[in-house]
């Protein structure tokens, strides 16, 4: 499926169907999260018990991700894609329909099993139909998809359950679905197809590890980490997974993921790269809302408002990125992205109370510029060297490790969120006193009331200056994740563009055996 042999109006509205899938599925990894406290009304939910609407999505969704590549060589691309729609769609209108929570986290799991094989579908197939000298541009059109999902999901879910109720969050998806899936019927290309042995053994340790990650990732804030045996066990279970399976791939003769695609160093430097971006675009998103809201007072449509700007950053700067790659050095252009990442973090470390909206939109502008120029050579320098026939498996590995990294960077700015808040309101709280506290009069010191109520609103502000001492801490710490990451710059090798090679010559490689 070469991308000469589609016409442009066919590519554009191909493009256009993907475009819509990959936003759908997107959207509802935070469209949701605004929604809970309607949700757990509706349901008949405690406030813990609810947070399993969000759990379930990103557990099943991990899980599924990595048999992407199996399924679409089992069934084609075409085939899987359109099925992926299909399942997503209908899981949105049941999640909509759910009356108590045991349905509501269902239906959540058939919607993160269905929508896990959307983007990595829909990487691969951009790859596919842009031809290899494009693919940069390609990858800024697929990243838009990807980049500003995230950051539309808790402005649309504020909108839709203000101006209607909960249930829109979901039946959004209905129309979207719709339109994609009779794109997709009409102009979807098939690709070829192989048979090959399902690996059970790697997939269940795979699942097995993945989903003991997710909840450790997700419960540990609620249980207190490693305070708590859960955490101990869930951990435990995710480390000796991970390595039986590493160790199953490497010495079984048909492994889930051939190790031949990790022999490429772009391709594996690029997947930790992908974790740290994940890290980046997630957590960054997790802190800002309820910053803006809390200590800034600013209402949920806002703080969205305010963090479009950074939308508009990824835009831009996407569209600028696939024009340098190929010109310039593609290394070049990412180290100007975590410069620019590092830049942004500094910035939101010099936040105050007292300021005003104007560095938020700064800061949220530059982070923007940061994340498309890092995105897009990013894809494309992984890709570039990688056998056409891994493509499918290889976008898979890329998004589950963009997810990873989203699940830790979250878990991990939270849980020095509390903490912080803790220490530095314990900092402060020891200087106050009510001998500390000046009176106004002799008269008003000896009532007793007066006194309690002073030392409340002080006790106040400090919880107050806390909270804002803590976000501060959470930027710096993400600041110097991106200035670690840099020296990974090292280890890509120079991506050259070429077209692609013929079908049928040398340099092709080999057709699969089995048709589409």
């Amino acid at each position: 499926m070469e991308g000469h042999k589609l016409h442009g109006v066919e590519k554009a509205l191909v493009t256009t169907a993907l475009i819509l899938a990959m936003l759908m599925q997107v959207l509802d990894t935070t469209i949701a999260n605004i929604a809970l406290p309607h949700m757990q009304t509706s349901l008949g939910a405690t406030r813990d018990t609810v947070n399993w609407v969000l759990t379930s999505y990103i557990v099943a969704t991990a899980i599924a991700i990595p048999i992407t590549g199996w399924l679409a060589d089992r069934l084609g691309r075409r085939r899987l894609f359109i099925f992926s729609v299909v399942g997503f769609t209908i899981a949105s209108v049941l999640c909509a329909m759910a009356q108590n929570l045991a349905e509501m986290v269902l239906f959540r799991v058939a919607q993160g099993v269905a929508g896990a094989f959307i983007v990595p579908l829909a990487q691969a197939t951009m790859l596919d139909i842009n031809p290899r000298e494009k693919h940069a541009r390609a990858m800024a059109v697929f990243g838009a998809g990807v980049m500003i999902g995230p950051i539309l999901g808790p402005v649309l879910g504020g909108w839709l359950t203000d101006s209607f109720n909960w249930r829109w969050v979901f039946l959004v998806n209905l129309p979207v679905g719709i339109v994609a899936l009779l794109l997709m019927l009409r102009f979807l290309p098939a690709a070829p197809r192989q048979k090959r042995r399902f690996d059970l053994f790697g997939f269940a340790l795979l699942a097995l590890a993945l989903g003991a990650l997710q909840m450790m990732l997700d419960r540990g804030e609620q249980v207190d980490w490693f305070e708590s045996w859960e955490i101990w066990i869930e951990a435990g279970v995710a480390v000796s997974a991970a390595w039986m399976f590493v160790i199953h791939m490497l010495t079984s003769s048909r492994p889930l993921f051939e190790p031949q695609m990790f022999r490429d160093r772009n391709f594996s430097v690029g997947l930790a790269f992908m974790v740290v971006t994940g890290m980046m675009l997630l957590a960054g998103l997790a802190l800002l809302p309820p910053l803006l809201q809390g200590l800034y007072g600013h209402s949920v449509l806002q703080s969205g408002i305010l963090t479009m700007p950074r939308g508009i950053g990824t835009l831009a700067s996407m569209v600028i990125a696939s024009r340098l790659v190929g010109r310039v050095d593609a290394r070049l252009v990412v180290f100007i992205g975590m410069a620019l990442m590092a830049w942004s973090l500094h910035m939101m470390s010099g936040f105050s109370l007292e300021m005003d909206s104007r560095p938020i939109i700064v800061s949220g502008l530059v982070q923007g510029l940061a994340l498309g120029l890092i995105f897009v050579p990013l894809n494309t320098i992984a890709f570039a060297t990688m056998d056409a026939r891994y493509r499918t498996t290889g976008a898979s590995l890329f998004n589950l490790s963009r997810s990873i990294g989203g699940s830790i960077g979250i878990s991990v700015v939270s849980a020095f969120l509390a903490r912080n808040v803790q220490v530095s309101h314990a900092d402060m709280a020891a200087h106050i006193t009510r001998d500390a506290l000046p009176p106004v009069s002799p008269a008003l010191a000896q009532v007793s009331p007066l006194a309690d109520t002073a030392l409340a609103m002080v006790d106040a502000e400090i919880n107050r200056q806390a909270l804002m001492i803590a976000y501060i801490d959470d930027f710096h710490l993400m600041m110097l994740l991106s200035l670690a990451a840099m020296p990974l710059l090292l280890l890509l090798r120079r991506y050259r563009p070429r077209p692609d090679p013929e079908p049928g010559s040398a340099e092709a490689p080999p057709e699969p055996s089995a048709a589409g």
